[in-house]
């Protein structure tokens, strides 16, 4: 099924939210999404962007944003400041109608504010990045902050369990000995929103030593898959890993299973891939060696069929029985095979095929007036909202059922304080399980939004 703007408008919303939108979330659920509040539009988006008396957050008149979280200010478990570099984020229910946030910060070794070793949940104490948890109650007002990891290395994405955990993942190959790392690092970790200590700080090590940026777990099967951000060449690899302890719940990762990487037989690179609901079936081939011991897992010998690389391989989701994942841009300047300003892919582990869902670019039939999708999560409408990663003014752009691109936020801070804005790229977008409010991180300075207002 072909997924151009031609198409969604003739068939409507459902073939949209169906195919594409529907579990591109975040952090909620189609079940979730669709108890929001919702009114028939005719109009695309929800009109211009005001600017920001306060020079934060621009958004739709209407809309109003709360700052939840700032970077340096004080944790409120007093364990130190608020760490920088907010990336990846996931809201979960809890009783009462509060929601809890489990947010990663992108730590490298230069960051300036680094997440606070607190004893219990530190891999390597020489790493400065980990998650943070808020606890928000049923108005929203935030009640708790606290670590829920630390000693943990770029902690880009991840993504959620059917247990409601979040799986943080480290996107970096460092070794002990590089960058005055103590422990080896590319790992996946778990943790636990409610009670982080229950969880600790163990690596998943079976569960592959790479760049990880997201992951989602099949709930029927437990199928773990994961992506692999490697933006020069060799690209990434789209994984999956079959658990010993199939949704064994909290700590069952631990475990261990088979770690195996896609093949398109005759399809080195997904990127020369341009027409949407272009479908191939596909192998799993075993990972030769998944601690990268000796050589990084994308450049190990997979036998005589090779096996298939993109660029930038980012948001992983699981929906509609299968598994959606992104790539954010290809780029033949950087060693891809063809260029393309973002691809949405879907595979259906029933049939054991991958299909070309969606392609933004100028030449698509949905482009982003900016730079190339990054973080996506269903909204509220049965569309989706999308983080830009890029240059220049940094936007969450929302798409609509029919295909329409419209701003939903800019970030207006002028991070350098010079007069001249130096935009930090959003991230972590993500609903509350109700749909009526959506969470985004400012990755740079550091904070976290949350914004109401009248969705439909």
């Amino acid at each position: 099924m072909s997924l151009t703007r031609r198409s969604l408008l003739a068939a409507g919303g459902i073939t949209f939210s169906g195919a594409l939108g529907a579990l591109f979330a975040g952090g909620g659920s189609r079940a979730a999404a669709a108890r929001a509040p919702r009114t028939p539009r005719t109009d695309r988006g929800y009109g211009p962007l005001v600017a920001d008396p306060r020079g934060l957050l621009d958004l739709p008149a209407g809309f109003t944003y709360r700052v939840l979280s700032r970077a340096g200010e004080p944790l409120r478990s007093g364990e130190g400041p608020v760490p920088a570099n907010c990336d990846g984020m996931a809201a979960f229910g809890a009783d009462g109608g509060r929601v809890r946030l489990v947010r990663n910060h992108e730590n490298r070794t230069t960051a300036a504010l680094r997440v606070p070793a607190v004893p219990g949940l530190t891999y390597d104490p020489e790493a400065l990045g980990g998650c943070t948890a808020l606890e928000l109650d049923a108005a929203g007002r935030v009640t708790g902050e606290r670590v829920a990891l630390a000693g943990t290395a770029v902690n880009c994405a991840g993504g959620r369990t059917p247990w409601n955990t979040w799986l943080s993942c480290e996107e970096t190959e460092d070794r002990a000995g590089t960058s005055g790392y103590s422990r080896d690092h590319g790992y996946v970790f778990e943790v636990d929103p409610a009670d982080p200590r229950r969880s600790g700080a163990v690596p998943l090590t079976a569960m592959g030593r790479f760049a990880h940026e997201a992951v989602a777990v099949d709930p029927y099967r437990g199928v773990v898959y994961e992506t692999e951000d490697a933006f020069v060449r060799p690209f990434g690899l789209f994984y999956r890993f079959l658990p010993e302890r199939p949704l064994g719940g909290l700590g069952s990762l631990r475990a261990g299973g088979r770690l195996e990487a896609l093949r398109v037989p005759g399809l080195a690179d997904l990127a020369v891939v341009d027409e949407p609901g272009a479908e191939f079936q596909v192998e799993w081939v075993p990972v030769p060696d998944p601690s990268a011991a000796g050589t990084p897992i994308r450049l190990q010998d997979f036998g005589p069929g090779g096996i298939t690389h993109a660029q930038k391989l980012e948001g992983c989701y699981w929906g509609d029985g299968g598994v959606h994942f992104v790539s954010s841009f290809a780029r033949s300047g950087e060693g891809a095979a063809a260029d393309h300003h973002g691809q949405v892919w879907f595979h259906d582990p029933r049939r054991s095929t991958i299909r070309l869902d969606v392609r933004f670019g100028p030449a698509a039939d949905i482009a982003l007036p900016g730079d190339s999708p990054d973080n996506i999560c269903l909204a509220p409408d049965g569309g989706l909202m999308v983080c830009e990663d890029g240059g220049g003014a940094q936007y969450v752009f929302g798409v609509t059922e029919g295909g329409e691109v419209y701003p939903m936020a800019r970030n207006a801070e002028d991070i350098a304080g010079s007069g001249a804005p130096e935009w930090g790229e959003f991230a972590g977008v993500t609903f509350s399980p109700d749909g009526r409010t959506m969470f985004v991180n400012a990755y740079a300075p550091g904070t976290t939004f949350a914004v109401t207002g009248p969705w439909h």
